[in-house]
């Protein structure tokens, strides 16, 4: 896949596009091409669509993939922000709650609202994963806690 394609996926997820995502991804766009910046479109995502997120997810986004600069996950930047839909949806496809960020920090450990918010509460008690997103999060990086 070519640069400029890359970017437009990444540039339509960060904007929330879905319409725009589906061309693309039809288009047979890879999920996880890196734009101009080394970014996965999962990890520019607008975290404020959890249809986005779920469409990445189902065409084969890495949720857990770290930010090349950071170090952060996809369910840092949720929890951070405080999506929780966002983060429960990223879940549910595998991403693992588990792994520190660049910093060694946790999502529990950024998440907005505080260690007795409902983002916070939701991460110290994840729903359990149904099998195929537990086999998923084993094939991208482990196992699942």
């Amino acid at each position: 896949m070519d640069s400029t394609t890359a970017d437009e996926l990444a540039n339509a997820a960060a904007r929330g596009d879905v319409q725009r995502l589906l061309e693309l991804l039809d288009g047979a766009a890879d999920p996880n091409a890196v734009n101009s910046y080394g970014r996965t479109p999962i990890q520019v995502m607008m975290l404020g669509s959890p249809r986005v997120a779920e469409l990445l997810l189902q065409r084969g986004a890495d949720p857990n993939r770290p930010d090349p600069r950071t170090g952060c996950f996809p369910a840092h930047d949720a929890a951070r922000a405080g999506f929780l839909e966002t983060l429960a949806v990223l879940h549910r496809a595998g991403a693992r709650l588990d792994l520190p960020d660049g910093s060694g920090r946790l999502p529990i450990d950024v998440a907005a609202g505080g260690p007795h918010g409902a983002v916070a509460r939701f991460l110290r008690h994840p729903p359990p994963l149904p099998a195929t997103a537990q086999v998923a999060g084993m094939a991208a990086g482990g196992a699942k806690r």
